[in-house]
């Protein structure tokens, strides 16, 4: 691989500058740079961009975003990646998940219906217990 850090800038081609810088920028947004969510008025809105969120930064067909899609067995996202998608909820709607969450979450149902209720734009999903829920709320005081 050719190293071209010595020429400067100005020196080089576009295709050549572009390579020289590309490999540093992340071919997906940050996990922690929140997105824009003015037009998210309710849990259907909420539901909707969660799906798009997922869609958009891992190239996931649309019609495979369904409710009772697992998100690590059908979607095939590591745990790494459910973890960034719900990092990317938090950071934008400014709620937190509690520690644990992603053991909890099933499907992407349960991620959206968790998110909406912590977010206070829908009621507590049935799927939360007792002790999950006393965690979601001291994480969201």
């Amino acid at each position: 691989m050719r190293n071209f850090n010595h020429l400067p800038a100005t020196t080089l081609s576009d295709s050549v500058r572009h390579f020289k810088y590309s490999w540093l920028m992340p071919s997906q947004p940050s996990a922690l740079a929140p997105r824009p969510t003015a037009d998210v008025k309710n849990w259907i809105h909420m539901s909707r961009w969660i799906v798009k969120l997922i869609r958009d930064d891992y190239r996931i067909d649309e019609t495979r975003l369904r409710g009772t899609v697992s998100l690590d067995r059908d979607l095939r996202l590591s745990q790494e990646q459910i973890e960034a998608v719900m990092a990317t909820i938090a950071e934008s709607f400014g709620i937190r998940f509690p520690t644990g969450a992603y053991d909890e979450l099933m499907n992407l149902r349960e991620l959206c219906m968790l998110a909406c209720w912590l977010k206070g734009l829908h009621k507590r999903p049935d799927f939360v217990s007792p002790k999950f829920e006393r965690k979601c709320r001291v994480a969201n005081p």
